[in-house]
Protein backbone atom coordinates (compact mmCIF):
# COMPACT_ATOMS: atom_id res chain seq x y z
CA UNK A 1 0.00 0.00 0.00
CA UNK A 2 1.30 3.57 -0.94
CA UNK A 3 1.47 5.54 1.96
CA UNK A 4 1.92 10.03 0.74
CA UNK A 5 3.75 12.52 3.35
CA UNK A 6 1.16 13.01 5.33
CA UNK A 7 0.08 9.20 5.85
CA UNK A 8 -2.62 8.55 3.75
CA UNK A 9 -3.07 5.91 1.64
CA UNK A 10 -2.77 6.37 -2.25
CA UNK A 11 -6.66 5.26 -2.04
CA UNK A 12 -7.57 7.57 0.37
CA UNK A 13 -6.63 10.48 -1.91
CA UNK A 14 -7.50 9.05 -5.07
CA UNK A 15 -11.45 9.06 -3.11
CA UNK A 16 -10.95 12.56 -1.86
CA UNK A 17 -10.10 13.87 -5.17
CA UNK A 18 -12.99 11.41 -6.62
CA UNK A 19 -15.26 13.54 -4.00
CA UNK A 20 -13.88 16.26 -4.95
CA UNK A 21 -15.05 15.91 -8.88
CA UNK A 22 -18.14 14.26 -8.27
CA UNK A 23 -17.30 10.70 -8.99
CA UNK A 24 -18.76 9.61 -5.49
CA UNK A 25 -22.18 10.63 -6.52
CA UNK A 26 -21.74 9.06 -10.12
CA UNK A 27 -20.40 5.82 -8.03
CA UNK A 28 -23.54 5.34 -6.20
CA UNK A 29 -25.78 6.08 -9.01
CA UNK A 30 -23.96 3.17 -10.89
CA UNK A 31 -24.27 1.06 -7.99
CA UNK A 32 -27.59 1.87 -7.19
CA UNK A 33 -28.70 1.22 -10.75
CA UNK A 34 -26.46 -2.04 -10.59
CA UNK A 35 -28.23 -3.40 -7.60
CA UNK A 36 -31.75 -2.62 -9.46
CA UNK A 37 -31.20 -3.87 -12.10
CA UNK A 38 -29.70 -7.04 -9.94
CA UNK A 39 -32.64 -7.20 -8.20
CA UNK A 40 -35.23 -6.89 -10.68
CA UNK A 41 -33.70 -10.19 -12.54
CA UNK A 42 -34.55 -11.89 -9.43
CA UNK A 43 -38.06 -10.46 -9.13
CA UNK A 44 -38.59 -11.61 -12.26
CA UNK A 45 -38.73 -15.16 -11.60
CA UNK A 46 -41.16 -15.06 -9.38
CA UNK A 47 -43.31 -12.47 -11.96
CA UNK A 48 -42.88 -9.24 -10.27
CA UNK A 49 -41.17 -6.39 -11.26
CA UNK A 50 -38.63 -4.30 -9.28
CA UNK A 51 -40.37 -2.28 -6.62
CA UNK A 52 -43.71 -4.52 -6.60
CA UNK A 53 -41.89 -6.19 -3.58
CA UNK A 54 -41.82 -3.45 -1.81
CA UNK A 55 -45.61 -2.81 -1.91
CA UNK A 56 -46.28 -6.56 -1.41
CA UNK A 57 -43.95 -6.45 1.98
CA UNK A 58 -45.61 -3.36 3.36
CA UNK A 59 -48.67 -5.48 2.74
CA UNK A 60 -47.80 -8.00 4.59
CA UNK A 61 -46.81 -6.42 7.24
CA UNK A 62 -49.79 -3.85 7.34
CA UNK A 63 -52.32 -6.26 5.92
CA UNK A 64 -55.09 -4.51 3.84
CA UNK A 65 -54.27 -1.00 2.91
CA UNK A 66 -55.89 2.11 1.19
CA UNK A 67 -54.20 2.50 -1.92
CA UNK A 68 -53.88 6.20 -0.81
CA UNK A 69 -51.94 4.78 2.36
CA UNK A 70 -49.28 3.24 -0.27
CA UNK A 71 -48.63 5.81 -2.06
CA UNK A 72 -47.49 8.01 0.47
CA UNK A 73 -45.36 4.81 2.25
CA UNK A 74 -43.67 4.01 -0.97
CA UNK A 75 -43.50 7.52 -1.40
CA UNK A 76 -44.08 7.51 -5.06
CA UNK A 77 -46.50 9.06 -7.01
CA UNK A 78 -50.20 8.04 -7.50
CA UNK A 79 -50.03 6.83 -11.10
CA UNK A 80 -47.00 4.67 -10.31
CA UNK A 81 -48.32 2.61 -7.87
CA UNK A 82 -51.66 2.67 -9.65
CA UNK A 83 -49.95 1.14 -12.16
CA UNK A 84 -47.79 -1.59 -9.73
CA UNK A 85 -51.02 -2.24 -7.87
CA UNK A 86 -52.52 -2.78 -11.61
CA UNK A 87 -50.14 -5.12 -12.61
CA UNK A 88 -49.99 -7.16 -9.06
CA UNK A 89 -53.85 -7.80 -9.23
CA UNK A 90 -54.02 -8.82 -12.83
CA UNK A 91 -51.03 -11.60 -11.47
CA UNK A 92 -53.38 -12.65 -8.81
CA UNK A 93 -50.80 -11.31 -6.08
CA UNK A 94 -53.70 -8.80 -5.00
CA UNK A 95 -57.31 -7.31 -5.04
CA UNK A 96 -58.34 -4.47 -5.03
CA UNK A 97 -61.61 -3.27 -2.93
CA UNK A 98 -63.86 -0.25 -2.07
CA UNK A 99 -62.69 0.54 1.39
CA UNK A 100 -66.38 -0.47 3.75
CA UNK A 101 -65.39 2.50 5.82
CA UNK A 102 -64.92 5.11 2.50
CA UNK A 103 -66.51 3.81 -0.31
CA UNK A 104 -64.45 6.15 -2.45
CA UNK A 105 -60.93 4.72 -1.32
CA UNK A 106 -59.79 1.59 -2.58
CA UNK A 107 -58.45 -1.35 -0.14
CA UNK A 108 -55.50 -2.83 -1.56
CA UNK A 109 -55.11 -6.60 0.23
CA UNK A 110 -53.05 -9.97 -1.07
CA UNK A 111 -54.25 -12.87 -2.38
CA UNK A 112 -53.22 -16.53 -1.49
CA UNK A 113 -50.94 -16.18 -4.02
CA UNK A 114 -49.71 -13.13 -2.90
CA UNK A 115 -48.47 -14.63 0.73
CA UNK A 116 -46.85 -17.47 -1.17
CA UNK A 117 -44.47 -14.90 -2.47
CA UNK A 118 -43.79 -13.71 0.97
CA UNK A 119 -40.51 -16.19 1.56
CA UNK A 120 -39.65 -16.02 -2.18
CA UNK A 121 -39.14 -12.32 -1.77
CA UNK A 122 -37.05 -13.15 1.49
CA UNK A 123 -34.67 -15.49 -0.57
CA UNK A 124 -34.39 -13.07 -3.07
CA UNK A 125 -33.16 -10.20 -0.91
CA UNK A 126 -30.71 -12.82 0.68
CA UNK A 127 -29.30 -13.43 -2.47
CA UNK A 128 -28.87 -10.19 -3.84
CA UNK A 129 -27.32 -9.32 -0.05
CA UNK A 130 -24.75 -12.30 -0.97
CA UNK A 131 -24.25 -10.89 -4.18
CA UNK A 132 -24.10 -7.34 -3.47
CA UNK A 133 -21.48 -7.88 -0.25
CA UNK A 134 -19.27 -10.37 -1.80
CA UNK A 135 -16.14 -10.49 -1.12
CA UNK A 136 -16.70 -7.45 1.77
CA UNK A 137 -15.78 -8.66 5.12
CA UNK A 138 -17.71 -7.91 8.44
CA UNK A 139 -16.12 -4.95 9.58
CA UNK A 140 -16.27 -3.49 5.90
CA UNK A 141 -19.91 -4.24 5.91
CA UNK A 142 -20.51 -2.90 9.12
CA UNK A 143 -18.56 0.68 7.77
CA UNK A 144 -20.30 0.47 4.81
CA UNK A 145 -23.69 0.78 6.34
CA UNK A 146 -22.86 3.39 8.67
CA UNK A 147 -21.61 5.00 5.48
CA UNK A 148 -24.70 4.56 3.53
CA UNK A 149 -27.36 5.23 6.89
CA UNK A 150 -25.04 9.01 6.95
CA UNK A 151 -25.72 9.59 2.74
CA UNK A 152 -29.34 8.80 3.39
CA UNK A 153 -29.68 11.38 6.15
CA UNK A 154 -28.01 14.02 4.82
CA UNK A 155 -30.35 13.25 1.40
CA UNK A 156 -33.86 13.30 3.28
CA UNK A 157 -33.39 16.17 5.33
Amino acid sequence: MTRTPTGATRGDVDARQDADSGQISHAIARVARAHRVTAGQLLRRMGLYAGQELLMMRLWETGPQGQSGLIKELDLDASTVTRMVQRLEQNGFVTRCPDPKDRRAVLVATTEAGEALRPEVGKMWQELEERTLAGVDEEDRDHLARLLAAIERNLTV
